[in-house]
């Protein structure tokens, strides 16, 4: 999934969020709502055309023109894994290029994407489907749409942004966005050659977002993990990338450094309460020493003695945590490590991304250029088809899909995720493949089988709790469950589900059986199913106030449409039985493992769905802590305050025993024996402030 983090917060406020959820036809194809479709405007023929594009291959076609009145238009169609938006643009902008009127219509999962922004006499009027407001203050304030075409709303955006004395501009409803040169890259050949520039974008979200303009300060196109780009420039989205990666990656080194405090003498942790993940207990007035990198005492203050020479941390008040974990943390940036590590994470298991930015990543980190948590990733593998993940190895047949299997193991990652479109009649070999090779297996389920059988071929580990779910649906959803039906499915049928008979009481017997993890994502799928717009995730709400405007904004964008014959209602009861699923998993012994599948910030709301779902709290912080490090075969040297590991901790202010909320307030975090202050990297990772301690 990780729609919330599939460009930067500025394209998801433009696109990603804003998509309808689409129905299935009996063939299974995926159309968008035809009322809304037949009403967008049709581009005219000199209009500019991009590709929406990724390693995947095309997903769809992006539109720009401009109006004979000057004013900016523009035209979104794309499907993104089952997930389809289909908006247009119609804006008038004032001399000095500022949007005095827009209007933006069409269809994405989460609904309706009507959107209006006014401005006369001075006073600024906007409605979303989140929100809605006014401003007398508007002078040189440009209005970021919540949603609209992202090619018509990026370009619009990205040069009027140039066109300002140092290259910034204040925003609506609120902020401010600056842009700052990256790099100059030439692309195209003969007579489509030219020089373009990326521009680091800071303001939107908590990470510089590069954005592609050409010589005279027009748009060009965004290329990341999903590209916007100019049809004849396609082949260049790889070069793009390597490009801005690379002038990003510059800036690191000496950040890293400024964060990071090598201690020469022993630490000691006094008079602190700890977590014992390997017995799931909190313990009292402990004392934990590290030395050199590893923990080399704990146990009572009473027994433990302190070297003199040691640097003392008075723990009184606070809670000792082996550092967390996410599970499913799709890494997107240089930025993406801090900010897990201002949330206490030292370890995360990233399911899937771009390979040769997960090696790049990881030779910088060897040298020291890069300060990162631990990474322990998984090449993504998908097959052919209109439902192909971005980012994606992409396998043709079997034997590219075994080749792809053992390229996975020559990258030196730990295990391979197979996808919707996989074929089926792949996994036995593939999967044998894998094991053969010592790596994890885990994934979607390929479309046309259910869960049980992907169990049966051989899965360590089911990815989301809606691949569980999907055991009880009926068998006409499965051949084409690889689209927006894995998400409609369990969302229409699982409130009917009888947890105590039939396939879901065989799956969760089988996964305990084998020993079978579960990954579930619950927030992932809460955020689904459970929100209408303009309300605020659970997620989130206490990091408001923390973050950009724009950000924060997004925070709001709701569930996906429910479909027509059901209600809200019906998809909120749907997510509680998946609770309940959780804890009959739990409770049968099928092993949790706690990853967000998000921007990280959700990482402590999963634990506290774990509650709600019937785990004590030392339960849910075990599955952030040792379980997957068992999962990964890394326990031996991490996962838990035992002498003789490596010292990956976090100090957090509170006693998440009594309110896992106290997880958020970090105040100290140890790396490999490194300390790092939780305030320092919140800071350079985007934040103004620590989250709040809700009720």
């Amino acid at each position: 999934m990780n729609l919330n983090r599939a460009l930067a917060t500025f394209l998801v406020a433009a696109c990603v969020v804003a998509a309808p959820v689409p129905t299935a036809s009996a063939e299974g194809e995926v159309a968008s709502t035809k009322a809304a479709s037949t009403a967008l405007l049709t581009p005219p023929p000199n209009a500019q055309h991009f590709v929406i594009h990724s390693t995947g291959g095309k997903h769809g076609d992006s539109w720009v023109w401009r109006t004979a009145d000057g004013g900016w238009a523009g035209r979104d169609t794309w499907n993104l894994r089952g997930m389809v938006t289909d908006t247009d643009l119609l804006g008038q902008n004032g001399a000095n290029g500022l949007p005095v009127n827009i209007a933006i219509h069409g269809v994405t999962p989460s609904g309706d994407a009507t959107e209006t922004f006014t401005l006369a006499g001075g006073k600024a009027q906007w409605k979303s489907p989140t929100d809605a407001g006014t401003a007398d203050n508007t002078a040189g304030r440009f209005y970021l749409t919540l949603g609209g075409p992202t090619g018509a709303t990026n370009a619009w955006f990205l040069e009027t942004l140039l066109q300002q004395p140092n290259h910034t501009l204040a925003l609506l409803p609120a902020g401010t966005a600056t842009a700052e040169k990256l790099v100059s890259l030439e692309v195209g050949s003969g007579a489509t050659a030219q020089t373009v520039t990326a521009w680091a974008v800071s303001g939107l979200g908590t990470t510089p977002f590069p954005m592609w303009a050409d010589s005279n300060g027009k748009f060009f196109g965004v290329a990341g993990g999903l590209a916007w780009l100019p049809e004849a420039y396609v082949a260049d989205q790889t070069r793009l990338e390597e490009a801005q990666t690379k002038a990003l990656a510059a800036r690191m080194p000496e950040l890293a450094k400024s964060l990071v405090t090598q201690p020469t003498t022993p630490v000691a942790f006094t008079h602190v309460q700890t977590f014992d993940a390997d017995h799931r207990l909190f313990l009292v007035d402990q004392t934990v020493v590290v030395d050199a990198g590893r923990i080399v005492a704990a146990g009572p203050a009473a027994k433990v003695k302190v070297p003199k020479n040691a640097q003392t941390i008075d723990g009184r008040g606070k809670t000792l945590l082996p550092g967390l974990w996410d599970v499913h943390m799709h890494v997107g940036d240089d930025y993406t490590g801090l900010s897990e590590l201002s949330l206490g994470v030292t370890s995360v298991r990233d399911p899937g991304n771009d390979d040769r930015q997960t090696l790049d990543r990881r030779a910088r980190i060897a040298k020291g250029e890069l300060l990162s948590p631990n990474v322990y990733p998984s090449s993504l593998i998908d097959g052919r088809g209109p439902f192909t993940a971005q980012m994606a190895n992409v396998a043709n047949s079997e034997a590219s899909a075994l080749e792809h299997v053992r390229g996975a193991k020559a990258k030196g990652f730990y295990g391979v995720k197979f996808y919707g479109t996989f074929k089926p009649e792949w996994l036995v070999n593939a999967i044998a493949e894998a094991h053969r090779l010592g790596l994890h297996v885990h994934g979607h389920i390929p479309a046309g089988i259910r869960p049980l059988e992907a169990i049966r071929a051989g899965y360590d580990e089911v990815t989301h709790i809606n691949w569980i779910a999907m055991e009880g649906v009926p068998a006409s959803v499965l051949p084409n469950d690889n689209g927006i039906l894995r998400f409609e499915a369990p969302g229409r049928y699982a409130k009917d589900f009888d947890l105590d008979a039939g396939p879901m009481k065989a799956i969760v017997e089988t996964m305990a059986a084998k020993g079978v993890y579960s990954d579930p994502t619950m927030v992932a799928f809460e955020s689904i199913y459970v929100p209408e717009n303009g309300e605020l995730s659970a997620s989130y709400a206490p990091f408001v106030g923390t973050l950009p405007a724009a950000t924060e904004r997004g925070f709001r964008s709701g569930g996906f449409q429910v479909p027509e014959g059901l209600t809200r209602a019906d998809y909120r009861r749907s997510w509680a039985k998946m609770v309940e699923l959780l804890g009959r998993m739990h409770r049968a012994g099928v092993p949790i493992v706690a990853g967000t599948d998000g921007g990280g910030l959700e990482l402590v709301h999963e634990l506290e769905i774990y509650q709600q779902a019937g785990l004590s709290a030392a339960d849910a912080i075990a599955a952030a802590t040792i379980v997957p490090a068992r999962m990964l075969g890394v326990d031996a040297t991490t996962g838990s305050i035992v002498e003789g590991k490596t010292a990956d901790l976090v100090l957090v202010e509170g006693d998440p025993s009594k309110q896992l909320g106290a997880l958020r307030q970090t105040r100290l975090v140890m790396l490999a024996g490194k300390l790092l202050d939780a305030d320092a990297l919140r800071k350079a990772a985007g934040y103004s402030g620590r989250p709040q301690t809700l009720p």
